[in-house]
């Protein structure tokens, strides 16, 4: 693992650190949107007092704060790899360029002692998972990774309630920023409960000082929904979604192919209005997972 030096030294001086994904890099937006969303949430972090540390693979190696160059390679490589948690040793010994899944940056981020983690949306459980038994790996990361999570739910493809389910058997605590349910990603509430509702980020703070205090395994999950101006309507997005999961269905995508596919085809479904609103998410969520790691850092 090879953590770069400003990262390393605000770790060491217990300063604010945010981790991000890289899979948004390569596998989640078009170049150049891609790459310029990952400079743009690094900045908003920096803005916010905190030092940022995008997570991705380097010939094989882990890198905790991939460098402008790197970034910008993961943007236009093509055939890169997802890694999560079972991928990790399959593309360190063959030397692989990777980028990290939510999965696979918790995993890497907790090993590296950070303690907040900024992204669009997590995985969960698919719709139709009764049947193909498909759930993500991000819901038992976080059951097991003491990390606070900052997201806009669950990707909406996915089937919420049952992820919901899930989040609560592996004991993860469900924070909701100034919103009483559940954030539905692209739109700004699924109608669903959360365990508790904050307001100001040093109260986020509070909470995962007092899990770390506790010494629980598992981390925290923090809602924060779509910016107001950008959310979708629920049932325009909806219909859209439920033609694109028709369509993976028929040509039978499936696994680690099905979330780059519904999410590409509904951009398209949506004329773009989708991407857009995913990149203003995950900005906004980059701001939030800031500000909760400054407040945090202070206690500690």
């Amino acid at each position: 693992m090879r953590i770069a030096p400003e990262v390393e030294q605000a770790l060491a001086e217990k300063k604010a650190v945010v981790a991000l994904e890289s899979t948004i890099i390569s596998h989640g937006m078009p170049y150049p949107k891609n790459l310029e969303t990952a400079y743009a949430l690094e900045d908003i972090i920096r803005e916010e007092g905190a030092v940022p540390a995008t997570i991705g693979l380097v010939e094989g190696e882990i890198v905790i704060g991939l460098s402008h160059s790197e970034i910008e390679e993961l943007a236009k490589r093509k055939g890169v790899r997802k890694v999560s948690k079972r991928d990790l040793p399959i593309a360190m010994a063959n030397g692989e360029w990777g980028v990290t899944t939510v999965s696979g940056t918790i995993l890497c981020a907790s090993k590296a002692g950070i303690d907040v983690f900024a992204t669009g949306g997590i995985g969960g459980v698919h719709r139709g998972a009764e049947k193909t038994f498909d759930v993500s790996r991000d819901l038992l990361e976080l059951g097991s990774e003491p990390m606070l999570v900052v997201c806009s739910g669950a990707k909406a493809i996915l089937d919420l309630p049952k992820t919901i389910e899930v989040l609560e058997t592996q004991g993860v605590t469900v924070l909701s920023y100034e919103s009483d349910s559940f954030a539905s990603f692209y739109s700004r509430s699924s109608g669903l409960p959360v365990d508790y509702v904050f307001h100001d980020p040093s109260e986020a703070a509070k909470v995962l000082k007092a899990r770390r205090d506790l010494e629980l395994t598992g981390g925290i999950l923090v809602s924060n929904p779509c910016p107001e101006d950008m959310a979708m309507d629920n049932k325009v997005i909806e219909k859209v979604i439920e033609e694109a999961v028709k369509e993976a269905d028929k040509n039978e995508i499936h696994g680690k192919s099905l979330t780059p596919f519904l999410l590409s085809r509904i951009a398209e479904l949506t004329k773009g209005d989708s991407l857009e609103t995913n990149m203003a998410l995950v900005k906004n969520n980059a701001r939030l997972g800031a500000r909760i790691a400054v407040a945090y850092a202070k206690m500690k």
